[in-house]
């Protein structure tokens, strides 16, 4: 019941933003969610920005955040490699801000395809994506033994004239050179929304993840057996959703109807 959520898991492109755009009616959403005693987590699979970066462009859109207020897909591939892969050399495929964020966690970076020593490759969304990277990642996963990891699946990524390809179109565009696919570490895996969960002292009836696609964030949320909300705002469509094999729990145009309708349940 939406009157029992508390701790709010927000996606982010095309639910609470569209590029550089808030959605109408998030930013009234995230305030109120804090006057009412509750917490807002952002738990994306956009790793095109560290943490300290998102929290610089929330600040541009009037919001204001903080490190608690993050869990990305940046954060569990940088505790995937720490737990599987510590002080190797890993190649990665992705923007500079996500490459300062995993040189910040001391992993051991390279963006040379011809270094020595390299035993994975990490892939992620990126918005600074040139032929060379693509070309340099097929020499690497077609000529040597490494492990290969991406960090999210999403096929595109929403912005405000449409969609771009995503992190899961740059492995799929790569599968055909190199007849390989990665493991996807973000979303729907459930470790983002057990690590919030933890963190909060929340309880899974209090919480709510709210998300614009079903094979990420709905998906996420039936892993995970927490309740979900999808709004149309982004990539997903009504139809899809009521033909989708794990439907949402609810439906809603938007976060602005989702505020309002939580808003009526907790009066």
């Amino acid at each position: 019941m939406l009157k029992n959520k508390k701790l709010f898991l927000l996606d982010i492109d095309g639910t609470i933003c569209k590029g550089n755009q808030l959605i109408a009616g998030s930013a009234s959403f995230l305030k109120n969610i804090k006057a009412n005693g509750g917490q807002f987590v952002f738990i994306t699979n956009n790793a095109t920005k560290s943490i300290d970066d998102y929290m610089k462009f929330f600040q541009l859109l009037g919001i204001s955040t903080d490190y608690t207020n993050f869990l990305t897909a940046s954060y569990a591939t940088i505790d995937y490699l720490k737990k599987h892969h510590a002080d190797e050399l890993i190649y990665v495929l992705g923007t500079r801000s996500f490459i300062r964020e995993l040189n910040k966690n001391k992993i051991r970076v390279t963006t040379d395809c011809d270094d020595e020593g390299i035993t994975c490759v990490v892939v992620s969304y990126d918005n600074q994506l040139t032929y060379e990277k693509l070309s340099d990642t097929c020499k690497l996963l077609s000529t040597k033994k490494v492990d290969y990891l991406a960090t999210n699946p999403d096929y595109v990524c929403p912005i405000e004239f449409g969609f771009v390809p995503d992190c899961g179109s740059i492995c799929e565009m790569l599968a055909h050179a190199v007849k390989r696919m990665p493991y996807f570490i973000g979303k729907p895996e459930p470790a983002m929304v057990e690590l919030a969960l933890q963190r909060n002292n929340y309880r899974k009836e209090e919480t709510l993840i709210v998300g614009d696609r079903l094979y990420t964030d709905i998906l996420c949320g039936y892993h995970a057996g927490v309740e979900t909300v999808l709004v149309l705002s982004g990539e997903a469509t009504e139809a899809e959703a009521k033909a989708y094999k794990h439907q949402p729990d609810y439906i809603m145009s938007s976060v602005s109807k989702l505020h309002e309708e939580w808003l009526k349940s907790i009066s």
